[in-house]
């Protein structure tokens, strides 16, 4: 099992922001592993900025549940996410490993190549949050 922290990071059209790493194809919400002694939130702002550019507003994360998920990049593994609503503040651009973002419509996410985690738990749970995570 791989545990994760991860951001429902939703903009005023309540798209879901979604990132897909290099040498990936899966769309996926930002966050990662936590370095050792990290708190959640701690994780989540350094994986956005490091990711993304941007920062997460501070007292903005909302736990959403823990969702477990065949890991999108290891073949036969799984991923234990603690899943976050929040919000960011600055522009959003690709930096480390992050090659591509996209602000998808969780009602209809389009041809992407969703990580199952995303697809089967995180998108269906921002359409059931309504304006709640915005």
């Amino acid at each position: 099992m791989i545990d994760i922290v991860t951001a429902l990071i939703r903009n005023g059209q309540g798209h879901v922001l979604l990132v897909r790493k290099r040498g990936t194809q899966s769309f996926m919400q930002p966050g990662g592993k936590p370095e050792p002694g990290e708190s959640d939130e701690a994780a989540l702002m350094r994986e956005v900025s490091e990711e993304l550019g941007c920062t997460l507003v501070p007292g903005s994360t909302r736990a959403l549940g823990v969702f477990e998920a065949p890991a999108a990049n290891e073949p036969g593994q799984w991923v234990r996410a603690r899943a976050y609503a929040a919000r960011i503040g600055g522009s959003v651009a690709c930096r480390a490993e992050i090659v591509e973002y996209a602000w998808v419509d969780p009602r209809e996410p389009g041809e992407r190549i969703l990580a199952p985690l995303t697809r089967d738990t995180i998108l269906p749970l921002a359409l059931s949050l309504g304006n709640q995570a915005l």
